[in-house]
């Protein structure tokens, strides 16, 4: 009776895995303790300046009004954020994937120049909707706007009462090529023959979309909420580039309220704090996408 062979390296394969568990703990782990550590301390970047440890700092940023004004600005900016991208992600891919099934030229242009936007650096964004929303007649929107006889000095991003819808937009045209992807990626999986029953049957498009291919796309909705209002919630680099958070704090988000706390006031314990608040709500969204990814699993 021939011996059963063993391939040389899995009888213990977490020996593969320790170079990459080292690698994760000192770029991932170190990094997530100490910031945790610091929130629990009235740290500050000032030089050689002593501190100590203490749970006053988780109080004071929730009793300050500064947190509270960040935390309804990052709300506002997520929730408009996500359902707009969640929409528009959603038009765009079902126009994309119509078109593509009819044979139509322009599919593959379309998709590929909203996937530019996805593809651009968030600084970089930030600068290009800077020169859109610039309030002069230089500026583009306010130039069409005087062609259109809409007045040409509107202040997107100098009015408080505009700057945090200006930077709303800008975001969602920036998100939106994701959302396009993943809800694609959705539609590619509807079966054909379902559709093509249901279009026998009699069943309308609405009917069809509600009965065929919701059902179907319900599973992809779900990681695309999830993976777009993470993305939302950690957004930094183009409102930094777009309006540093101003005017006042109109447009300060979470992630650049934590930069504001660190390096303009120097505050690190309390800005280590406003970071943990920020990964707890990442890990409630995370949480959130396994627990439907498992109970899916176990539904197959």
């Amino acid at each position: 009776m021939t011996a059963p062979t063993t391939v040389p390296g899995t009888s213990r394969p977490w020996l593969w895995m320790l170079p990459l568990g080292a690698v994760l703990l000192v770029v991932f782990g170190y990094p997530l303790v100490e910031i945790v550590r610091l929130s629990f301390t009235d740290a500050t970047l000032v030089a050689d300046e002593p501190y100590s440890y203490t749970a006053q700092t988780y109080r004071s940023i929730a009793a300050g009004q500064d947190f509270v004004s960040t935390l309804h600005v990052t709300f506002v900016f997520v929730i408009f954020s996500v359902i707009f991208q969640l929409l528009l992600g959603f038009a765009i891919a079902l126009l994309v994937d119509t078109a593509k099934r009819r044979g139509l030229r322009g599919a593959l242009v379309t998709r590929t120049v909203v996937l530019a936007a996805w593809a651009i650096p968030g600084v970089v964004i930030g600068v290009i909707w800077s020169l859109l929303y610039q309030e002069s007649a230089s500026g583009i929107l306010n130039h069409l706007g005087g062609l259109l006889g809409l007045g040409s000095d509107h202040a997107f991003l100098s009015d408080p009462n505009t700057a945090l819808i200006s930077v709303i937009v800008a975001n969602v045209w920036r998100g939106t090529a994701l959302s396009m992807i993943l809800m694609y990626a959705g539609l590619q999986t509807v079966p054909r023959d379902l559709l093509e029953a249901a279009r026998i049957d009699g069943a309308g498009a609405f009917q069809s979309f509600r009965t065929v291919v919701l059902p179907v796309l319900l599973p992809m909705i779900t990681i695309n909420l999830v993976t777009i209002t993470v993305e939302t919630f950690n957004t930094f680099d183009m409102v930094m580039a777009l309006t540093g958070g101003g005017p006042g704090t109109s447009t300060q988000v979470l992630a650049l309220g934590i930069y504001d706390q660190m390096f303009v006031q120097l505050g690190l314990g309390r800005g280590a704090a406003m970071s943990v608040v920020l990964l707890l709500i990442n890990l409630v969204m995370i949480g959130i996408y396994f627990r439907h990814t498992s109970r899916r699993e176990a539904r197959v």
